[in-house]
């Protein structure tokens, strides 16, 4: 059977096809929302540049907030097995970018997840698919961090979980105070890393140095 992309005919034999799919009466609603919004800012959006773009922004915010429409727990289920391993599991450096539900600008940075496996443990990619996720909502940074620690700590149900993220804001940076190099750190603790000083003093060295 033939693959259609975008009006192409690619055939069966072509690959890997990406194939966008979007809700068409909400990618309409949107649509008509940012067609008001640029008019409203005393754009012409009927002229080239603009025409088309209340339909991609439409479908950015559409991807950029997929994680409403996902459910985390079920991923980590996913790809969750018994193993007899006790020692910290740490995944750090996982990109995060989200929108600010204040002003809907970007913040952007990186995850640091971390959890002491009790009888279960779950694929590594699924980790970083919790942070994607929760990133791709309308977040806050604070909540954003506690709900990667609970999910993971509800789910995998570990001796503990530890998670910190690093984001630059983009509403401290274009607008309001703009200061452009602030980073703002949150971190979320259950169980031994919680309770234990030296397990929590293990994890923020191991995220800081460079093994690699």
């Amino acid at each position: 059977m033939d693959i259609i992309n975008n009006g192409v005919e690619l055939g069966d034999d072509f690959g890997y096809v990406r194939i966008d799919r979007y809700n068409e009466q909400r990618t309409n609603d949107i649509e008509e929302y940012y067609s008001k919004i640029i008019s409203a800012l005393g754009e012409n959006v009927k002229r080239e540049g603009l025409e088309k773009t209340p339909l991609r922004v439409a479908k950015a915010m559409q991807f950029l907030t997929q994680g409403y429409y996902s459910k985390p727990d079920e991923v980590l289920r996913s790809a969750m097995f018994k193993e007899d391993y006790s020692q910290m599991v740490i995944v750090k450096d996982i990109e995060l970018y989200s929108l600010c539900e204040h002003h809907m600008l970007p913040f952007f940075g990186k995850a640091h997840v971390a959890y002491i496996p009790n009888g279960y443990i779950t694929g590594l990619s699924k980790l970083a698919r919790v942070v994607e996720i929760f990133s791709r909502r309308l977040q806050v940074q604070e909540r954003l961090t506690n709900e990667i620690r609970d999910c993971i700590q509800e789910t995998l149900k570990p001796a503990g979980v530890a998670v910190v993220i690093e984001a630059q804001h983009m509403c401290m940076q274009m607008r309001g105070v703009q200061k452009q190099s602030s980073v703002t750190t949150t971190s979320a603790f259950t169980g031994i890393f919680l309770d234990n000083i030296a397990t929590r003093e293990e994890y923020m060295n191991l995220i800081s140095n460079k093994l690699r």
